[in-house]
């Protein structure tokens, strides 16, 4: 889920555009008032995101293209038809999937790797702790778990006897897709260390080809699955040492973003660490977290 990356362009490019490079938006690909109030309302339902209505024209340009993809005229004609009774339920995945923001890179927000391998991972390997189980609750394209699994699996190669699972999960399945495959853009991999990169990190045979792939054996320790935060219950095997769930409650309302936190809390197991956003808090929630270190919690 981060809910986390699409350009937010307000429409299409020149290569999108039916007649001109220079036409505006039909009238018809403008959403009604009406539909906007019951749109914004069912991602809220089925996604936990907050659209406000300075985001209707964001809206707009993504739903332009799928009412097209959807062989659909307009996008009051889209809104229509997700609106209504008798939708397709495979059409509303396709909904989640155009509206969701998957924002990611490779050791985004670098100070909670550094906390993971100065402080937490020492500490479950002195605990005589053998086998992590971590969470990447909103993996987007996958660079969190990657860039976990980096972490983990040197920090297993130094460390006799120490092994990790990493389960990855996001609510859009079109980056779950591109996570299983491992492949990026060169310079998507910059920001991974040099010998971590060297390590893991598979560059094209191809000198043409401008992309790369994770190792065959990292790929192998994540596993991808689609989940939404907003069901009532996260139904997984075992609790986890360790959760990441960053920058996705800032789409939430405050009643979500707590609800959650309290669902992640229950898949935590005593002692865990919950990762959040650098931007965002839970100040004022009921929960069972003490904060150790900036936007790192752990569960008493």
């Amino acid at each position: 889920m981060t809910l986390a990356a699409r350009h937010e362009a307000p429409g299409e490019t020149m290569n999108d555009l039916s007649h001109t490079a220079f036409a505006l938006p039909d009238e018809q690909d403008r959403i009604l008032p009406g539909q906007f109030k019951a749109l914004a309302a069912l991602i809220q339902a089925e996604t936990g995101i907050n659209i406000k209505a300075s985001k209707q024209t964001m809206l707009e340009g993504r739903l332009r293209r799928r009412s097209r993809a959807a062989g659909l005229s307009s996008v009051r004609e889209y809104c229509d038809m997700v609106l209504g009774h008798s939708v397709d339920p495979a059409e509303i995945e396709h909904l989640i999937n155009a509206v969701t923001t998957n924002k990611t890179d490779f050791f985004r927000e670098p100070a909670h790797f550094d906390y993971l391998v100065d402080t937490v991972l020492p500490e479950y390997a002195s605990d005589h702790c053998r086998m992590i189980r971590c969470w990447s609750a909103a993996c987007s394209t996958g660079a969190e778990p990657y860039t976990l699994a980096m972490l983990l699996d040197d920090f297993a190669a130094r460390n006799r006897g120490f092994d990790y699972r990493i389960l990855a999960t996001d609510l859009d399945t079109e980056v779950l897709a591109t996570a299983v495959k491992g492949i990026y853009p060169r310079e998507m991999v910059d920001p991974v260390p040099p010998a971590l990169r060297r390590r893991y990190v598979l560059e094209a045979r191809d000198p043409k080809r401008h992309d790369v792939r994770i190792a065959p054996e990292l790929r192998r320790k994540v596993a991808f699955g689609r989940l939404n935060l907003m069901d009532s219950g996260y139904a997984l095997d075992e609790q986890m040492h360790i959760i990441m769930c960053r920058n996705v409650l800032i789409y939430f309302d405050k009643a979500t973003q707590e609800q959650v936190v309290g669902r992640l809390c229950d898949r935590l197991m005593p002692g865990g660490y919950l990762f959040l956003g650098h931007s965002e808090s839970i100040t004022g929630f009921r929960h069972s977290l003490t904060q150790v270190a900036g936007t790192v919690f752990r569960k008493l």
